[in-house]
């Protein structure tokens, strides 16, 4: 059994898309910023390992494989408890002394056992569950941008 989810959003956050680019490929630092993250662990040069939890009782195991890290669009391939890739397309929304960017998040996965069983009647729950996942990620990632 296998269930999709398609996931989307749009944040603004302090820094370049440099400055911005920097810490959101760098894996090994997640957790100091984004408080789902719980581990991270390298498995190669552009693979990683990466243990969340969000607020279900439940722990995703995801390895990312890098596949751009070259602006506008960061992107990886995602395997383990989901399957499928992730795409942050950022863009420099002002600069000057205080420069924004944008990233814009499409996510497209694929859920298998555990999840897409309980994906028949909990869709509504994994989503509210996913959205908090990343409110943590928007959240840390602004204060990180920020120098917070």
């Amino acid at each position: 059994m296998r269930a999709t989810y398609v996931f989307g959003g749009r944040w603004v956050v302090p820094g370049t898309p440099e400055q911005v680019r920097d810490v959101v490929v760098d894996l090994e630092r997640y957790p100091e910023w984004w408080p789902q993250v719980l581990a991270v662990g390298w498995l190669g040069p552009d693979t990683g390992l990466v243990l969340c939890r969000s607020r279900l009782p439940y722990v995703l195991e995801l390895v990312l494989h890098a596949v751009s890290r070259d602006l506008p669009v960061l992107e990886v391939d995602v395997e383990g408890d989901l399957r499928g890739t992730v795409r942050w397309r950022l863009e420099a929304v002002s600069s000057g002394p205080f420069p924004r960017t944008a990233l814009a998040l499409d996510q497209r996965v694929e859920v298998r056992g555990a999840l897409a069983v309980a994906s028949v009647v909990g869709r509504p729950l994994l989503r509210w569950n996913h959205a908090r996942m990343m409110d943590g990620c928007a959240a840390g990632l602004a204060r990180r941008t920020g120098g917070g």
